[in-house]
């Protein structure tokens, strides 16, 4: 080991030893923030925090989002911080997603009904109280239907 007179030690590196290990109060993220790659690949410097990446490139994606009934619809999501990248945060970005979320909301509140209600229960037993029933959502959903 050769010893400068800057003050520093030259430190060998072990040849075999292809990357070094990050210091535990660390973490690296590598990630491809972009849709394209760039025609000539560059080094971003002075960005000091994830937040300034996320400024720097403004991530985002063209997502085509398909309904039950097989028509389909395109939104944009743009990412802004790590938590866009969660559940919350994509659905609070698409109009879409926020619809199958209420349904799906809705549709676990009527199985509860379903589960829990004893005289809803014993109604859909009764094959004529079952008629009243469906006869009764469907004249509430034509209602809602012709005030929309």
């Amino acid at each position: 080991m050769a010893i400068y007179n800057i003050g520093g030690s030259e430190v060998k590196g072990d040849a075999s030893e292809a990357m070094s290990e990050l210091p535990q109060n660390r973490t690296l993220m590598v990630e491809k923030l972009t849709k394209e790659p760039p025609i000539k690949p560059e080094v971003i410097e002075g960005l000091k925090s994830i937040e300034e990446v996320f400024e720097h490139f403004s991530p985002s994606v063209e997502m085509e989002f398909h309904d039950s009934e097989g028509g389909s619809r395109k939104e944009t999501l743009r990412f802004k911080n790590l938590g866009d990248f969660g559940v919350k945060g994509i659905t609070g970005q698409s109009e879409f997603l926020k619809t199958l979320t209420a349904q799906k909301e809705q549709n676990q509140k009527i199985i509860k009904q379903l589960k829990t209600n004893k005289l809803l229960q014993k109604a859909l037993e009764n094959e004529e109280y079952k008629t009243a029933l469906l006869n009764a959502i469907n004249s509430l959903i034509k209602e809602l239907q012709e005030n929309k």
